[in-house]
């Protein structure tokens, strides 16, 4: 090797030992010492596996067990029988509509973390040559390395983070209120699975009691005491009971697939399950006060998710005013020029020449506005959806206290047939009808006390507070599907 190539490569050296200098290295250090980086962890959907999970889901799980006991609500496991309590929790273990929400509001906390982040700043290292300068003087390399460092003004980062505290916010509403929908939507069904239970009894008994009277009134034909239109008239309706008892047993069996699906477990985690329909059995709830019914209108999750929402747009608009005042950049620059050591100080800011962010203030206006006529529309069809749920259950308890007479009034008079028929005072045909009647009157006070039960249901909806159970709270500040909830509800430990 030539003695210029030799002076060159310890030029060159030379330069990278400059540009290596102690307060570089160490800033190089504290830039990878303070960086921190999230690994990657797949987790891969699978459509068999999650069928199995799905399948695999029951009443007497030990998991469930332990959730339920947590939340006091059993004290020994299994129950003797199922209420509407014990149902609902297990809706809020395995119901994936929760899941769904539950991951909304993950995301919209997650977006707290973005809104809070604080912008990094940027180097930019560059390396100059003087091509002037003899190499035998000094070396002609001219290291350089470059600062941005981003100061936000105007306080546009509490901007953002109270807009995203505002959006996670009403993401929490949102899981509670889909917690309501549930809660309400099991009620339902039990109220469908309860009529569908009794209305098949009473045609299964009505079908045996015409049975029974076909059975004479053939027998009176062939004997010429009745004519051969009252004969067809009693078949006609033996064949519209049979028909009305197999669509009885249709509605059974989609009323209790509708409830399996609401709890979320399959169909066959039903089998051999007692459910209690205690609170179902009576109509003796109250028309809550009008101070009830204002404090239960203004604490709606829905409304409170939409008041969350226009606070949100609120902080967007004045994000977006605060972007008229553009952010600063300091540039300190330091600069090896041939052995001398040369630092500068950079100031720059986009000048607001053209745009002046009027277009998204505007955007932001808007949306506010339409969030505002949004929470107006709401708490408009609430107070129209209360008010009719208010007359809808004075009218069922009139119909219920009708229902109610005429019911305990024919089953007086089965009871003077039934002893009017053992003295031999009347035919058996005579006593099968007034038993006949006596069911008809039966499937007339199940369907009113089943449009009492939904118009109650419907109240307790425009309240989203039950009526009966004061003391129930919805508190699903942690719910299964988490990681950590669910290593806590196998450890037995209150989920909030």
């Amino acid at each position: 090797m030539s003695s210029s190539k030799r002076k060159n490569n310890r030029v060159s050296i030379l330069a990278l030992l400059n540009l290596l200098s102690p307060g570089f290295a160490l800033a190089i250090l504290i830039i990878v010492l303070t960086s921190s980086c999230i690994q990657y962890h797949p987790r891969p959907l699978s459509p068999e596996k999650n069928l199995k999970i799905f399948e695999d889901r029951r009443l007497d799980s030990e998991d469930l067990a332990n959730f339920l006991k947590a939340n006091r609500e059993v004290s020994y496991w299994p129950p003797n029988s199922w209420d509407l309590k014990s149902l609902t929790l297990v809706a809020f273990y395995y119901n994936l509509e929760l899941d769904v929400a539950r991951a909304s509001w993950s995301v919209a906390r997650s977006a707290k973390i973005t809104a809070g982040e604080i912008p990094n700043p940027t180097i930019n290292p560059k390396l100059g040559y003087n091509s002037t300068t003899p190499i035998s003087l000094m070396p002609p390399w001219i290291p350089e390395m470059a600062l941005d460092l981003p100061l936000e003004v105007a306080r546009k980062r509490g901007l953002r983070l109270r807009q995203a505290s505002h959006l996670a916010t009403a993401a929490r509403w949102n899981l509670l209120s889909t917690a309501w929908k549930v809660r309400y939507e099991l009620r339902e069904a039990l109220i469908d699975l309860y009529a569908a239970e009794n209305r098949k009894k009473i045609y299964e008994e009505k079908y045996k009691l015409l049975t029974e009277l076909v059975k004479l009134s053939n027998i009176r034909k062939e004997a010429g005491e009745i004519s051969g239109y009252e004969l067809s008239q009693f078949r006609m309706a033996l064949n519209s009971t049979d028909l009305e008892k197999v669509e009885a047993e249709r509605a059974l069996k989609e009323a209790r697939t509708r409830l399996a699906s609401i709890l979320g477990i399959p169909l066959k985690a039903l089998e051999g399950v007692v459910i209690s329909f205690d609170d179902l059995e009576k109509v003796d709830f109250d028309i809550p006060p009008e101070e009830i019914r204002r404090q239960a209108l203004l604490n709606r999750t829905d409304i409170l998710s939409s008041l969350s929402e226009y606070a949100a747009t609120e902080a967007a608009l004045r994000l977006e005013i605060a972007k008229q005042y553009p952010d600063l950049h300091f540039g300190p620059t330091y600069q090896l020029d041939q052995t001398d050591n040369k630092w500068t100080i950079g100031l720059s800011l986009e000048l607001p020449v053209f745009s002046h962010n009027r277009g998204p203030i505007a955007e932001a206006e808007a949306r506010r506005k339409e969030k505002a006529a949004e929470f107006l529309a709401l708490q408009s069809r609430v107070l129209s959806d209360l008010e009719m749920a208010i007359q809808e259950c004075q009218a069922a308890k009139e119909k219920m206290r009708t229902a109610d007479f005429l019911l305990e009034n024919i089953r007086d008079r089965e009871q003077m047939a039934r002893s009017q028929y053992q003295a031999g005072e009347i035919s058996k045909p005579d006593f099968l009808n007034i038993e006949i009647e006596l069911q008809n009157t039966a499937l007339l006070r199940l369907e009113t006390l089943i449009q009492a039960q939904k118009a109650y249901d419907h109240l307790e909806n425009a309240l989203q507070s039950p009526l009966q159970v004061k003391e129930w709270v919805l508190t699903l500040d942690r719910m299964p599907g988490e990681p950590e909830a669910i290593k806590e509800k196998a450890n037995g430990k209150k989920i909030h």
